[in-house]
């Protein structure tokens, strides 16, 4: 009689182990749908606010997520060749998105032109004075013994934007030995906002960014090649939330998030 009750408990724990396993499968594939359901993007530091405010408006509509790391397009690509987990890569030039392209790591057929910026010299808010940026102004005399901001020259877009207009004005040589190289546009923007520099060279859009600093001068269009953030599926997204996430990004729905931060749109 006991040894009938112990096979029946035997058999009620084996029952209550194969339900508790069954839960636990069934949790982690509900963890790792929704997971999937994830969209992860890789993103230029200057896209944030607007792609923050994308990002939610994108969530509100569809339910799904859009998980996003920032940080300069040369790092990012860099990540991507090592073999970090992504869905969507904007880059901040053309630079980079041509470098994963040759490395078959995007799907060529879905890159396309997303937007547009331009690039200014920024100063503290409460310091700051107009700047007429033509050929051959005195940007060495401005700064002083003070540092210039910008983009490390050599990876980062914003950098390498500004180095190419300075070159353009005749002035780079005269204050190349001042640069204060920063690993994205963002970081240069905080060195000017800290007060560490005195002027630094960021998009107009990261000026909306920060309160500290405001534009003393723009850049002309002409001295620079055209600013173009480029958009592309990773050639390992297996996502299929992807692909509706990107029309959304480039429908009229999103535009106006990305114009009120000063992007111009590309299409």
């Amino acid at each position: 009689m006991c040894w009938g009750n112990n096979m029946q408990n035997r058999r009620q724990l084996v029952k209550f182990a194969a339900i508790a396993v069954s839960a636990i499968w069934l949790g982690a594939t509900a963890g790792t749908a929704f997971a999937a359901e994830k969209v992860t993007v890789f993103a230029a530091a200057s896209m944030k606010n607007a792609l923050d405010a994308a990002n939610a408006e994108w969530a509100k509509e569809s339910g799904k997520e859009a998980v996003v790391s920032y940080a300069a397009s040369s790092a990012l690509a860099k990540q991507i060749e090592g073999g970090a987990p992504a869905d969507v890569f904007i880059s901040a030039d053309l630079d980079w998105m041509d470098y994963l392209a040759k490395k078959n790591l995007i799907k060529a057929d879905t890159r396309s032109n997303l937007l547009g910026n331009s690039i200014v010299l920024v100063a503290a808010k409460d310091k700051v004075k107009p700047v007429d940026i033509k050929q051959g102004f005195d940007l060495a005399g401005l700064l002083g013994d003070g540092k210039l901001a910008m983009g490390e020259v050599k990876s980062v877009p914003a950098g390498k934007y500004g180095k190419a207009a300075l070159e353009k004005l005749g002035v780079w040589s005269s204050v190349e030995g001042k640069v204060a190289g920063a690993e994205s546009v963002r970081a240069a923007l905080a060195l000017v906002s800290r007060g560490e520099a005195p002027f630094g060279i960021v998009y107009q859009t990261d000026v909306n960014a920060d309160p500290g600093v405001a534009v003393a001068g723009t850049f002309p269009a002409d001295s620079h090649p055209p600013i173009t953030y480029p958009i592309a599926i990773l050639s390992e997204s297996k996502n299929a939330d992807t692909a509706a996430y990107l029309d959304f990004l480039k429908s009229d729905k999103a535009a106006h998030f990305f114009t009120e931060q000063g992007f111009t749109i590309l299409k």
